[in-house]
C-alpha cells in the first residue's frame, strides 16, 4: 500500500511558508515518487476540513501521513484521530479555540491578499475539532521548541505525552532550523 503525506500549514500562512518549501523540496529530492499535497487552507475552520476531507478522498487507499505546523497541527491530530495514520506536529496548537478569541475581527491573510471576519462562529467550528483524548494506536512525532512566542509548547507536551516528543530550549514559533529534521521526519513517517 503507498502513501499520500498531506502538509497542512497554520493560521495566517501558506503553501508558499519557508517549511512547507523545505518539505516539497526535500520530498522532490529523496522521494519523488512520493504523492505529497500541500494545500492552501481556508481561513474559516469548516471549509479548511472540507480541503482536507476532499484531499483524503482523492487518495483513498493510501495511508496518510500527516506534516502539521501550528494551527495545522491541530488540523492533522484531527484527521489522524478520524482516519487513522501518522502525523509529525511542529509547534502544534492544542487549543486554538482559546487562543484565537483575541483574533476575532478582520484580517488579510499576508500570503494570500484575502480578506475575512473572523467570528465566534469559527471559534466554535474550531471547538468541534478538539481531540481531547488520543487513541492509544495512535502515532505523533512533536517537535517543540520552549521559546514559542505563539503558543505555551507545555499544552502540546502534556497532551502528547504517551508520543514522542522532542523539545529544544529556545528556538520560536516558525521552529529554527526545521529542515534538519526532514530525513528523520519522513523515516518516520515512511515505516509501519
Amino acid at each position: 500500500m503507498s502513501y499520500v503525506v498531506i502538509y497542512l500549514h497554520g493560521f495566517l500562512s501558506s503553501p508558499q511558508s519557508q517549511k512547507a518549501r523545505q518539505t516539497l523540496e526535500y520530498v522532490k529530492a529523496y522521494h519523488p515518487e512520493l504523492p505529497i499535497e500541500i494545500p492552501q487552507l481556508a481561513n474559516y475552520p469548516n471549509d479548511a476540513q472540507a480541503i482536507i476531507e476532499r484531499l483524503i478522498a482523492e487518495h483513498k487507499g493510501k495511508k496518510l501521513r500527516f506534516i502539521g505546523s501550528s494551527l495545522g497541527g491541530f488540523f492533522s491530530t484531527f484527521m489522524v484521530e478520524k482516519y487513522s495514520g501518522k502525523a509529525v506536529l511542529i509547534n502544534p496548537a492544542v487549543r486554538p479555540f482559546e487562543l484565537l478569541v483575541d483574533f476575532l475581527g478582520k484580517h488579510i491573510n499576508p500570503n494570500t491578499q484575502q480578506p475575512f471576519l473572523l467570528e465566534n462562529k469559527h471559534i466554535e467550528e474550531l471547538r468541534q475539532l478538539d481531540t481531547p483524548s488520543l487513541k492509544p494506536t495512535s502515532d505523533y512525532w512533536i517537535l517543540l521548541q520552549t521559546a514559542d512566542e505563539t503558543l505555551d509548547y507545555r499544552q502540546a507536551e502534556t497532551k502528547y505525552q504517551n508520543y514522542k516528543l522532542s523539545i529544544e530550549q529556545g528556538g520560536n514559533h516558525s521552529f529554527l532550523d526545521f529542515q534538519r529534521f526532514l530525513p528523520d521526519i519522513f523515516r518516520f513517517l515512511l515505516q509501519d
